[in-house]
């Protein structure tokens, strides 16, 4: 009898696998920072990936999951993020994640402030630290990166004490760099928005949510976008992010990103999205989902109730329509 118990134990099924999240790498970016502050992603796998197409390539195939800069509050949209999104794959976002950034000036032991003449990074983290790099650091050249991590590392192995990297304080400590300055944003208030996508599902509404599209134009001319804009504000929908994006078929030819406050289950938008697709432009669908932050939807649900009662009365005023 103990041996056909332990053999069944053995046949029956375990925990299901971990999902497998993609991320840019290497160790140490501020994705995997970001990444690691999601509770509702711990205890995924983390695959580490060496730039954000190659991420959103791999949720689309083989992983589950991709996670991903999409707007900084400084530097704004992360361009190819947004038009890997939009135009080459078919992915919807999960979730949203914020994180604060704080940058660092990391090199190797040996180095200091006045000796470096060359800076690596990922060009965002580079932008957001300009007044601090005219500053202290005029006659520094400045080279790219796929990733702070990745600038970080490469420093490392370099060893050239002229050199240094802008990152994260936690990929200095992996890669045994010392912090020459600390925390050299020229913004205090700087956060990263990131985003989980995956090939399909979209999270049921919680109240506080946002929806993200693509709109295309079917024709250019004199007040098309308002059109479309008019269908969000008839309904009282919040946008929280409106912007054009060449579509990368001839020059002048733009669409528009939108996120707004809402869901596509919420009659309001669903409704606003089935007038637009019909009567204004080709819809790209990016996802509803949780929100993050702590911004209200109280509009939101107060216009949400009038759509109801003003489709409650049309309904009333239809009813003595002669059969």
């Amino acid at each position: 009898m103990p041996v056909v118990a332990a053999d069944a134990a053995s046949r029956s099924p375990g925990p299901p696998p971990a999902l497998r999240v993609g991320y840019l790498g290497p160790a140490g970016t501020f994705t995997e920072q970001a990444l690691r502050s999601e509770p509702a992603l711990a205890g995924c796998d983390f695959v580490a990936l060496p730039s954000i197409p190659e991420v959103l390539e791999a949720a689309a195939g083989d992983l589950d999951l991709g996670f991903a800069a999409i707007e900084n509050s400084i530097e704004g949209s992360v361009n190819i993020t947004l038009d890997t999104l939009a135009f080459d794959a078919d992915l919807l976002i999960q979730r949203e994640t914020i994180l604060s950034v704080r940058l660092n000036l990391l090199a190797p032991v040996g180095s200091d402030l006045e000796g470096i003449e060359r800076i690596v990074s990922f060009p965002h983290a580079v932008a957001q630290c300009r007044s601090f790099l005219r500053r202290r650091l005029p006659q520094a050249r400045i080279d790219a990166a796929n990733s702070t991590a990745e600038a970080v590392r490469a420093t490392a192995a370099g060893g050239d004490p002229r050199t240094a990297a802008i990152g994260t304080e936690l990929a200095g400590a992996l890669y045994n760099l010392n912090v020459l300055a600390t925390d050299i944003g020229d913004h205090r208030g700087n956060q990263t928005r990131f985003v989980t996508v995956a090939a399909r599902g979209i999270p049921s509404p919680t109240g506080h949510d946002k929806t993200s599209l693509v709109t295309f134009q079917r024709s250019d001319r004199p007040g098309s976008l308002l059109n479309i804009l008019q269908e969000f504000a008839a309904r009282s929908i919040n946008l929280t992010k409106l912007e054009s994006r060449p579509t990368k078929r001839s020059l002048g030819d733009y669409c528009f990103i939108i996120d707004l406050a809402g869901h596509v289950a919420d009659e309001l938008v669903a409704d606003c999205l089935l007038n637009i697709q019909a009567k204004q432009a080709d819809v790209k669908f990016l996802g509803s989902y949780p929100a993050g932050g702590e911004r209200a939807d109280g509009a939101r649900r107060e216009a949400d109730d009038a759509w109801r009662r003003a489709a409650a009365w049309i309904d009333t005023v239809r009813a003595h329509l002669a059969s």
